[in-house]
């Protein structure tokens, strides 16, 4: 059973033949009392520390929790960014390399087309060069002819005569 300092004040002793100084007594219960009360007081004062400080515990208890989710949301999150920035990065290869050999098909197109072309062209030349040739002979021929040199002393004969 607890005492409370009404009880220590109340506290009655039988007395006995010559026991002790009661005024003694009664002063050393008084200082009891007021030590017990001072006692209680910080008890009760320690008690409503604690409880302050419990629920700032709990507090920083909750807190805690909330970042520890907020740390596992948070690498989630990064876990989710990482593997979207590998799909994303796949893709764009992907993409690239598409468009790589599109260019690479065109371009291959383009030379063939290209090569087909330089091959009219020097087919064109060649046909140019035969009539050329065949042209320029036949005016060779034409000026190494016979009658060529004919109507020359021919007309070399007229312009004598008309000079006469």
């Amino acid at each position: 059973m607890v005492l409370s300092p009404v009880d220590i004040h109340n506290k009655e002793f039988t007395r006995g033949f010559r026991g002790y100084n009661e005024d003694e007594v009664n002063e050393f219960l008084d200082q009891i009392i007021k030590d017990y009360e001072i006692t209680i007081r910080e008890k009760k004062d320690l008690e409503k520390e604690v409880e302050k400080l419990n629920e700032k515990v709990s507090h920083f208890i909750n807190i805690e929790d909330t970042l520890n989710k907020s740390i596992v949301i948070a690498q989630e999150t990064a876990e989710e960014l990482k593997a979207n920035a590998r799909k994303e990065s796949k893709l764009i290869i992907k993409e690239a390399e598409k468009n790589a050999d599109r260019i690479i098909n065109e371009a291959l197109g383009q030379s063939r087309k290209i090569a087909i072309e330089m091959e009219e062209i020097k087919r064109q030349a060649k046909v140019f060069r035969t009539r050329l040739k065949m042209l320029i002979e036949a005016q060779l021929d034409m000026v190494n002819n016979e009658d060529w040199e004919d109507f020359l002393d021919t007309a070399e004969e007229e312009s004598e005569i008309l000079a006469e």
